[in-house]
């Protein structure tokens, strides 16, 4: 019985009984942990494989050494398979994070800890490997071509063949053969925790504390950024990211010198592996162990592979071309579109009276055309309306519609960026004039081109006055 070896152990330490034993709920490891209140209050470890436990004692009495944030384990069983460890409280940064990762708008005091997160990470990466026998690491001793296709792998028959797509397996392998050789360049002695990630740091006293780190091995310093600022369920914006990044780089200069471009090059591949990883994590615990967390986190690791695969990896043409079939399939593609960002943009004439918001959120944006001089006034245009080439010229010519429209893109595209990384899915535009035909169908129409453009976002366009509808679709 776990609980009755765990108190055994600790009367042993103590030298009474725990006044309580409760079981800690479980992630993705077969670990059970169990926190045994009394005094001290501990936390009681049973692990099943002894040779993963063999290796998290170790790190963390060399981590410990080395001054760096770990429990401390004060006590084990002879044989390895039970021990305690320091309570480090409740908080995860993962729910630390919670508002952030649910709005994608992340306070100060969130992105304080996430700082100081990645400022940490590189002591983790040399000074935890300074006097390690990485021996002790299991079931590698380091990041080494073998790993690398056990992963590859692991993504091909935990996810890919789980989803029934068809695709030729030696060709895959074949790109899987070029990503381990473009990933093995950068191998180094530094410490590479492999599932760095928000919810394997605890937060106490408004500081980092790192657990579970017993996967770790010698390895290179490009995986734990992947693992840590694409996490699925993270949701970090991309400003974000890049802000988290800059914090990471200037920390490791202190341990080595960096070359950005280099660096940043490098790193596009760890994304991409560590993703695919992940998703073949996600695959076995979640189809296979059915354990709702992981398919919950599949959509949002869909979509980070979607964001990656916007700027192209040539050297991997057939594997990208088999993940972007994959980001396509009907089960992924139905949640994205409940999560995508569609605007609608509407010229309309005032005397007729401001549209609704169908969408049901309270509108967006209406702009006011009027003050901008009008081809209306003119017989010549009257005819014509702002799709056409003499009320486009004379309005152009003018200039006054260029600079209103600039300050109308500027106000428009941080919004469309904002709600995107939010998941917002509405957005109303509207620009009025005298009679909803030269002006605002002209700005409606130009703002339509610019969105689509841009951001990729499908736009769905109507000139109100003149019946009028045009749809300009989301580009994947």
């Amino acid at each position: 019985m776990i609980t009755e070896e765990l108190k055994k152990l600790y009367c042993t330490y103590t030298g009474h009984e725990p006044e309580a034993i409760e079981e800690l709920p479980s992630s993705g490891s077969n670990r059970r942990y169990f926190r045994l209140t009394g005094t001290p209050t501990l936390i009681g470890v049973s692990g099943t494989s002894l040779e993963e436990n063999q290796a998290f004692l170790y790190m963390a009495d060399h981590f410990r050494k080395k001054g760096l944030p770990v429990p401390q384990v004060v006590a084990k069983s002879d044989n390895d398979a039970f021990y305690l460890q320091e309570d480090l409280g409740d908080t995860l940064l993962f729910n630390a994070i919670e508002k952030g990762r649910k709005t994608s708008v992340f306070d100060e005091e969130e992105k304080q800890l996430l700082r100081k997160t990645m400022h940490l990470l590189p002591a983790v990466q040399f000074s935890g490997a300074d006097g390690m026998d990485f021996s002790y690491c299991y079931p590698q001793s380091e990041f080494n071509s073998r790993s690398i296709l056990w992963d590859l792998n692991y993504f091909k028959y935990c996810f890919l063949k789980a989803t029934g797509m068809e695709f030729q397996e030696d060709r895959l392998e074949d790109d899987f053969q070029k990503m381990t050789d473009v990933l093995m360049r950068s191998s180094s002695a530094t410490f590479m925790y492999r599932d760095f990630q928000s919810r394997n740091v605890m937060i106490k006293e408004g500081e980092p504390w790192l657990i579970d780190f017993q996967g770790g091995r010698k390895g290179p310093v490009y995986y734990d950024v992947a693992s840590f600022l694409w996490q699925a369920k993270a949701n970090y914006p991309e400003s974000l990211r890049k802000e988290l990044l800059k914090e990471y780089l200037d920390s490791l200069c202190k341990y080595q010198p960096v070359d950005e471009k280099y660096f940043y090059a490098q790193l596009r591949h760890f994304v991409l592996f560590r993703t695919m990883q992940v998703l073949g994590a996600y695959g076995f615990r979640g189809y296979f162990e059915k354990k709702p967390h992981f398919i919950q986190s599949v959509p949002f690791a869909i979509e980070n592979l979607r964001q990656l695969l916007q700027e192209p990896y040539p050297e991997y043409p057939y594997l990208c071309h088999v993940l972007k079939e994959l980001t396509e399939l009907k089960q992924f593609t139905d949640d994205l579109q409940k999560r995508r960002l569609i605007v609608k943009v509407t010229s309309f004439a005032y005397k007729k009276g401001i549209p609704e918001d169908s969408s049901g959120n309270g509108g967006g944006f209406v702009f006011d055309c009027r003050a901008v001089n009008n081809p209306g006034k003119y017989d010549r245009y009257k005819p014509f309306t702002g799709l056409d080439k003499p009320v486009i010229r004379f309005l152009e010519d003018d200039g006054e519609i260029t600079t209103f429209l600039e300050h109308v893109y500027g106000l428009v595209d941080a919004s469309v960026k904002r709600y995107m990384e939010r998941g917002f899915t509405n957005l109303s535009i509207c620009f009025g004039c005298t009679g909803g035909q030269h002006r605002s169908v002209y700005s409606a129409q130009h703002l339509a081109e610019h969105l689509n453009q841009k951001f990729g976002v499908q736009v769905n366009l109507m000139h109100r006055e003149q019946n009028i509808e045009q749809t300009f679709k989301a580009k994947s």
